[in-house]
């Protein structure tokens, strides 16, 4: 079998190929290979296309978007302790990986709870830049 020379391959073919495989990469990666929160965040910041901003994190966390809570409502303003649901009373474990070792270890619960708590706080989900502010914030959090 004869094998067609790289130069002879346009630069855009390979360029195609490049993104789609970077793409289902960082896919796979923020969905059922992301085990850790630091690989959350990196699939988090690629989708964002940017770094991630741990002080804007905070300030999205504590902050009220229009509506009646704020991240920090049931999670408290520092979510190294045992927070309560502002509705139910229901306690929630430490949200900060340092301190709830089981924090973004599983990539469907993380965006579960992101999509849930997104709405009840802004009335629409999260965007991957607003996570991954608000996750490098978290994992700043240490004991």
């Amino acid at each position: 079998m004869s094998r067609i020379p790289v130069t002879a391959v346009p630069a855009a073919c390979i360029a195609r190929t490049f993104v789609f495989a970077a793409a289902l990469a960082v896919t796979q990666a923020g969905t059922a290979w992301a085990g850790t929160p630091q690989e959350q965040l990196g699939a988090l910041s690629a989708q964002a296309g940017r770094s991630p901003n741990g002080a804007q994190g905070q300030q999205f966390f504590n902050v009220q978007h229009g509506r009646e809570w704020s991240c920090a409502s049931c999670h408290n303003a520092q979510p190294t302790g045992e927070g309560k649901h502002a509705n139910t009373g229901k306690s929630i474990s430490a949200l900060a990986p340092a301190f709830n070792p089981e924090r973004f270890t599983d990539p469907a619960k993380s965006e579960k709870w992101f999509r849930r708590n997104c709405n009840d706080v802004l009335a629409r989900e999260c965007t991957a830049a607003e996570k991954a502010d608000v996750l490098a914030w978290l994992m700043s959090l240490k004991r």
